[in-house]
């Protein structure tokens, strides 16, 4: 469908990001890629993942053909992708970024490596991204002349129709009640490498309950990757969509 409305969502690890596919993929007008330059970052760094060697053999490790497949042709009016900033290293193209719907969705740097670390014994922040993540929203603000869309997962968690709703009005979608539950189970836009980190979401059938207000204890090596991480993240937030009303 040559005139499908595209909606890319950067976001980081352990961040609320594949419970936003299925919502948005629950849509019946909208379709869902996951994480589409991942092999080709992988390939790149050399850097060791769980399941490098599946997801290289199953993905794109050409940049430049990943950025012409997140441009389509799609099949359904919407697409929604998830993309990962750090997935975007020195010299993959972002120039298709420039035509599509950017949004970021954030987490407090804490939450997000409390459950990191539970899946990967070791983190950096590189690996949580929120440096490149800064990055990459000034490279998108620049090449469209305005800032992208903020959205925290705790304000979804905390009241997910609510956030939905002003997230789809900001973006010239109408909200669909499809996007607050779905089946559970893996569905065929996971990648490969769901066996791994999508247990919960397979178990899921929608949104999980809010978050505690209190913030988890890190250990000593993880507060400093938090320490440097915090500035980036403050400054996403600072700006980040709330609902109306």
């Amino acid at each position: 469908m040559a005139d499908t409305k595209i909606i890319a969502m950067w976001s980081g690890p352990r961040n609320l990001s594949t419970a936003m596919m299925r919502s948005f993929g629950n849509r019946a007008d909208c379709t869902a890629m996951d994480e589409p330059f991942y092999a080709a970052y992988l390939a790149a760094t050399g850097i060791d993942h769980p399941m490098r060697d599946a997801v290289i053999a199953a993905g794109e490790t050409d940049p430049e053909a990943v950025a012409r497949q997140c441009l389509g042709p799609f099949a359904t009016p919407w697409c929604y992708q998830k993309h990962m900033p750090h997935h975007m290293v020195d010299g993959f193209p972002l120039d298709w970024a420039a035509g599509v719907t950017n949004v970021f969705l954030i987490r407090h740097p804490r939450r997000v490596l409390a459950s990191y670390a539970r899946k990967h014994e070791k983190v950096s922040e590189a690996d949580i991204g929120y440096r490149r993540m800064r990055a990459v929203d000034a490279a998108i603000t620049e090449m469209q002349g305005a800032a992208p869309i903020v959205v925290a997962s705790e304000d979804i968690l905390a009241d997910p129709q609510a956030m939905l709703a002003a997230l789809c009005g900001a973006i010239g979608m109408k909200f669909d009640p499809a996007m607050l539950a779905w089946e559970a189970g893996p569905r065929p836009e996971d990648g490969v490498w769901g066996r791994h980190w999508y247990d919960a979401i397979w178990k899921s059938t929608g949104f999980q309950k809010p978050e505690s207000m209190v913030l988890p204890d890190l250990p000593a090596d993880l507060a400093r990757i938090e320490a440097e991480a915090l500035p980036d993240y403050e400054a996403m937030a600072a700006r980040r969509l709330m609902p109306k009303g």
